[in-house]
């Protein structure tokens, strides 16, 4: 069973596998090839010599006897010369006269001569010498091997695609499990860090004075770092800007404010005699205290957390409220769209 490997380190030992299998063959196809070229030369037949001379067409041969000597006649100097009847009937039958037509005395001979042929008889079926046994086990052990290393990578290119199957399950969930653990930090930090609350009080007392407070309602100490307030009148919050619209920039408080868990701290006070210092005429007054024109008072508060690293963003908590003046009693309530009491 072989240890698992990463893909790099896999297709590493895939290629040394190849290259000795190659290196392997190579050296088995060399041998083949060099006991083969030896087998070859070893048993290459040897062509017959060419005879020097052709034999003489007119030589009286016999077909059973093709190195026959000549009879007689100037060809066979040790012959004897033939004389009487003899001699007289073998010049008319088969000597030829030089200076006369015709290959015979008189006319044509009677015997026609006949042609040898000599042809190169068939080499003898050579056996098979070892050099050729070794050359043909060779290519069978080559095929055999050629064979085993395909089988073998194929065999690990699909454990590769198993593997790497695994890795990708496994790493899909590390990434599931690396994203809930950041979100259930995140839900944590947000479970842990400050929160700015802001409500309406009223101050006890004939004045009918109203404080609007932040408190912090979440679990960490926090610092507040800007504040900004607002006082519009509208006939009702549709008619109120989309957004807040601020005159004054937002400006640090004249002291630090820290807030513990729990502790709260006022952001502004307003009673019936600031409502002079809001509408301009008496016809203005009139129409606030016959609700046809309301007072908004809304602003904005930013706080940091002081548990949390330098540079980090701090917070935001927007509000809103409506001043209810009556011909005698007033009151304030939580009012606005949300882009007014947004927090963040």
């Amino acid at each position: 069973m072989l240890p698992a490997l990463n893909l790099r380190d896999s297709l590493c030992y895939i290629c040394a596998m190849i290259l000795k299998n190659l290196a392997l063959a190579a050296a088995l196809l060399l041998l083949a090839f060099a006991t083969a070229t030896a087998s070859a030369q070893a048993a290459k037949p040897k062509l017959p010599a060419k005879p020097n001379a052709a034999p003489s067409p007119t030589a009286p041969t016999t077909s059973g006897n093709p190195t026959a000597q000549p009879a007689g006649g100037a060809d066979n100097p040790a012959a004897s010369p033939a004389t009487g009847p003899e001699a007289g009937q073998g010049a008319g039958q088969g000597a030829a006269v030089p200076g006369q037509g015709g290959e015979c005395q008189g006319g044509p001979c009677d015997a026609t001569p006949s042609h040898i042929t000599i042809a190169t008889p068939a080499p003898a079926a050579a056996p098979w010498p070892w050099q050729d046994r070794i050359a043909w086990a060779a290519h069978i052990i080559l095929v055999v091997l050629a064979y085993v290393g395909v089988m073998l990578a194929i065999w690990l290119l699909r454990k590769i695609e198993r593997q790497s199957h695994y890795a990708e399950t496994t790493a899909q969930a590390a990434a599931d499990s690396a994203k809930a653990a950041l979100m259930y930090a995140e839900a944590q930090a947000l479970t842990q860090r400050p929160w700015l609350v802001v409500t309406v009080e009223p101050e006890p007392g004939p004045h009918n004075r109203f404080t609007i407070v932040a408190t912090n309602r979440g679990r960490s100490p926090t610092r507040i770092v800007t504040l900004v307030d607002e006082i519009a009148t509208a006939r009702d919050e549709a008619h109120l800007p989309p957004s807040p619209a601020f005159k004054n920039e937002a400006k640090p408080p004249r002291a630090p404010i820290i807030l513990l868990p729990g502790e709260a701290t006022g952001l502004k006070t307003f009673s019936r005699d600031d409502v002079k210092s809001v509408v301009e005429t008496a016809e203005d007054l009139r129409r606030v205290e016959a609700w046809e024109s309301k007072i908004y008072l809304f602003g904005v508060v930013t706080y940091i957390d002081l548990r949390a690293p330098a540079g980090k963003e701090p917070y935001e908590t927007g509000w809103c409220c409506w001043y209810i003046h009556g011909h005698q009693k007033s009151g304030m309530v939580i009012a606005g769209t949300p882009e007014y009491n947004r927090h963040t």
